[in-house]
């Protein structure tokens, strides 16, 4: 069952997810060097946070996918079956 977010990026224009994706990237640095430096009272957040990146990243390849053409997914297919021998 899809979380609330993954719900939420459904819903998100292609420019919204990039500009999310932006600043959560952004965010996740921050958040990083912060804990380097003197470090977070909830150290959860980074990964709370990595797994957002992660969601939008997912969301902006599905659609990339669901856009492919029916030559392209043929194309992509093949490639994939030669990697696996």
């Amino acid at each position: 069952m899809p979380s609330k977010k993954t719900i939420d990026l459904q819903e998100f224009s292609e420019a919204d997810l990039l500009n999310e994706l932006k600043e959560t990237e952004a965010q996740f640095q921050k958040m990083r060097f912060d804990h380097a430096i003197k470090g977070l009272d909830n150290p959860i957040a980074i990964r709370d946070v990595r797994r957002d990146i992660a969601r939008i990243q997912t969301e902006i390849r599905r659609r990339a996918l669901s856009a492919l053409s029916e030559t392209e997914i043929l194309q992509r297919s093949r490639i994939r079956a030669r990697r696996k021998k």
